[in-house]
């Protein structure tokens, strides 16, 4: 669990240095212009000299980052298959692990992320910071704990009624969506920069479910770790 989270969010960090980065970079171009503009700060060899010491060490710092906070996710991601591998589709453990981590990328990252799309590090008011994160995460743990009570009870449903409890989930969670408060903070940056730095914050987001999906899937099925350890008797 541990590892393929891990390595998980080496990727997920490398992923982001050639996805996210470009976009972090003009954005953050377009913040110092306007610094420079106000009198904040000023255009010298100074300036640039800190400036990029201190982006070259946030680069290169997001990497092991990805890995500590991949692992924490690959935690959590491990012990649910643990206890839902035998409810999900026969085949492969990367085959059920790749199922599982689809639906968990769907409830607690896509949805609340279509309600809270990322927006690049310049947009948005700073005082609003808090504010923004609690949205966010109170949508993640409606989303999740929404898709946990349905598929219990999906389990108490017939075959041919279960679709209900997939149906209630979508009714569910759009009325949420419609009663959920809207992000505060108004775009400023162009249109382009900050959809460009959503597209590709999804994709590496993607890129990180399916890399764990499939490290864990590989390596549960090779050392089998749910299976009876039986003892020798004399």
């Amino acid at each position: 669990m541990l590892f393929s989270g891990f390595s998980a969010g080496i990727i997920h960090g490398l992923t982001n240095l050639t996805l996210v980065e470009p976009y972090l970079d003009e954005a953050i171009g377009i913040e110092n212009q306007n610094l420079f503009a106000s009198g904040e700060a000023q255009d010298s060899p100074s300036f640039w000299v800190e400036y990029n010491s201190y982006r070259n060490w946030q680069k290169g710092g997001q990497i092991l980052a990805g890995g500590i906070l991949g692992m924490s996710f690959g935690s959590l991601f491990g012990i649910i298959f643990a206890f839902s591998r035998k409810a999900l589709p026969e085949g492969h453990d990367a085959k059920k692990a790749l199922v599982l981590a689809a639906i968990m990328w769907f409830t607690i990252f896509l949805i609340p992320f279509l309600k809270y799309p990322a927006n690049p590090p310049t947009v948005g008011d700073p005082d609003t910071v808090v504010l923004r994160g609690i949205l966010f995460l109170s949508f993640i743990a409606i989303s999740g704990f929404g898709a946990l009570g349905f598929y219990r009870l999906s389990k108490k449903l017939q075959k041919r009624k279960k679709i209900l409890s997939i149906i209630g989930y979508a009714a569910f969670m759009s009325i949420v969506f419609a009663l959920m408060p809207t992000n505060p903070d108004e775009i400023t940056a162009p249109i382009e920069l900050v959809n460009g730095f959503r597209v590709m914050s999804l994709a590496a987001v993607l890129v990180y479910w399916v890399s764990n999906a499939i490290i864990l899937g590989v390596l549960w099925q090779r050392f089998k770790p749910d299976k009876p350890i039986h003892t020798k008797t004399h």
